[in-house]
């Protein structure tokens, strides 16, 4: 039996309460962050570009910074403004660099997040509402030529999961389980995770992938192996909408 190497101070049950609303506080902020990102670069960016800030390179750089302004704001404001709150990178999950142990864990994760999908993805069918094969906008459209789909590539199957796992399994899951039980914060993490991703089909999948790479993070210590897993996904869904369709 693999033990998590995520060993917070075990929350006592009388000051759960307690707890719960900072952790709240936590996760809202860091969706705040992730919008507020995504707003500070992409206003100024639609005003100049119009809409020429639908061709890739464009959109891979407004990616780009709106993820590093996103994780700037989560990470930099609170370290400022509360001690308790700065962070390091044991927190954020990023000491040492990738094992073997990570390499071999992200496929494997990847198999129980399919079957985890899967299930979760089947329960929400029997509802009405719930439109299994809705397309995702991914922001990139129209990817004729091969430079195009080179440049949208490094921006879904590189950018996205590393600043994802930062944020979310690295900064936002190691504040929280600081504080809180593995599944408390697990579910915490996963559903802002699925809630920022703006769609219910596409919300309850990455869902299901958060709940796997919350728990690589515990068997692992870090946020390799969810980064490789996270990569690999994205690549996989990069190929399916843009390579053979």
């Amino acid at each position: 039996m693999i033990k998590s190497k995520m060993r917070p101070k075990k929350p006592r049950t009388k000051n759960l309460r307690q707890q719960i609303l900072p952790a709240l506080t936590l996760t809202v902020w860091v969706g705040i962050s992730v919008v507020a990102g995504q707003l500070i670069v992409g206003v100024p960016l639609v005003w100049l570009l119009g809409e020429e800030i639908n061709n890739p390179v464009w959109m891979t750089v407004y990616t780009a910074l709106a993820y590093l302004v996103g994780l700037l704001i989560c990470i930099l404001i609170p370290a400022k403004l509360f001690k308790q709150l700065k962070t390091s990178r044991e927190e954020l999950g990023l000491l040492g660099l990738p094992t073997w142990t990570d390499i071999g864990l992200a496929p494997i994760g990847f198999i129980v997040y399919l079957i985890g999908a899967a299930i979760i993805t089947a329960a929400f069918s029997i509802f009405p509402w719930f439109i299994v094969d809705q397309a995702q906008d991914t922001g990139f459209n129209n990817l004729f030529s091969a430079p195009d789909r080179i440049v949208a590539f490094i921006s879904l199957a590189i950018i996205a999961p590393i600043a994802e796992e930062i944020i979310f399994r690295g900064w936002l899951y190691g504040k929280l389980r600081a504080k809180l039980s593995m599944p408390i914060a697990m579910l915490l993490v996963s559903v802002l995770f699925g809630i920022l991703h703006g769609q219910w089909n596409v919300g309850v999948n990455v869902f299901a992938m958060s709940l796997v790479l919350c728990g690589l993070r515990e068997i692992t210590g870090t946020i390799w192996s969810g980064i490789l897993l996270h990569i690999i996904k994205n690549a996989i869904a990069f190929y399916l909408l843009y390579v053979i369709m």
